[in-house]
């Protein structure tokens, strides 16, 4: 063992400065990411919701092609069906969804609903793929629905109920986006980062479409407006998503998928805070219930990492 220990190699500085930086852009991504929900709900006070989500979306896919000739990667990718089809889903249906969803939503609680994708991911890509539930994927399923239950309460009839069930349907087009990723990953490998840009504004157009045939009432340009637009389009989009493709070039997909569970967390507590939503006991004992099991579903793959 000290044989074995004396020649060892030491780890590469480099490697351990970068994952240190790698930690610190997650938590950076974190912080933007979970904040904006409140910026997403405070905005509808001065645009309607399908007006903001294709501006969003569409600044945001501007400034990612930005991004991509500042940094001169390649901008082609293939399979252009598969890719219109992920940027439907992922862009236009659940960013409309979020939005609609915070019209009557907490944006705490919606933050927690949309990220059940992971729980529909398991049983949709068993069907789609073969891809079998095993071990501790029951243990989070199970979790996850019990937490749902908690805090939509079917029960009680309850006038959120509609942004609710919004929130959880954004999070299940989420999943099959993730399937169709999946899908094209498979077939046609390409770049995270090209891909990010072009389904973003495959989406935003559509979205630009239904913005146009659905009547909303007329802007107010207010700073809050602006400044909302802008810390979508340029922390939200562009930086984050820079920070989040950073992360995962030096850090195991275990890793940083744990670390973005502090994404529904700020988005809780920016929520509790700023908006004043402070959750009911069954609603708290419901989100805490969902963190768990977001948690225990991204211990698998770190665990599975060889």
């Amino acid at each position: 063992m000290t044989a074995n220990a004396e020649h060892a190699p030491a780890r590469d500085p480099k490697a351990r400065r970068n994952e240190r930086l790698a930690l610190t852009a997650l938590a950076g991504m974190a912080l933007v990411w979970g904040y904006n929900w409140v910026v997403m709900k405070q905005v509808l006070a001065y645009v309607g919701p399908f007006d903001f989500s294709a501006l969003r979306t569409l600044f945001g896919a501007v400034a990612l092609l930005l991004v991509l000739a500042a940094l001169r990667r390649p901008m082609r990718i293939r399979a252009w069906p598969r890719v219109l089809l992920l940027g439907v889903l992922q862009t236009g249906v659940f960013s409309a969804l979020i939005q609609v969803a915070l019209l009557q939503g907490g944006a705490g609680k919606t933050s927690i609903l949309v990220y059940t994708m992971p729980f529909w991911v398991i049983p949709l890509a068993w069907v789609a793929f073969g891809e079998r539930i095993r071990g501790l994927q029951w243990l989070a399923l199970a979790l996850a629905a019990a937490g749902l239950l908690l805090i939509l309460e079917p029960w009680s009839h309850h006038a959120g109920i509609v942004s609710e069930m919004l929130a959880v349907a954004s999070g299940l087009c989420w999943a099959l986006a993730t399937l169709v990723a999946k899908w094209i990953k498979r077939d046609h490998p390409m770049d995270a980062l090209p891909l990010t840009a072009w389904q973003m504004l495959f989406g935003a157009l559509a979205l630009c479409v239904v913005a146009w045939l659905v009547p909303e009432r007329p802007i107010a340009p207010a700073p809050y407006f602006y400044a909302a637009l802008a810390y979508n389009a340029l922390l939200a989009t562009a930086l984050a998503w820079f920070l989040w493709l950073f992360a995962l070039q030096h850090l195991s997909a275990g890793m940083a998928g744990l670390s973005s569970l502090g994404v529904p967390v700020v988005g809780v507590l920016s929520g509790w805070l700023e908006l004043g939503e402070v959750p009911g006991g069954l609603e708290l004992s419901g989100m805490i219930l969902i963190g768990v099991a977001l948690a225990v579903i991204s211990l698998r793959p770190m665990g599975g990492r060889g």
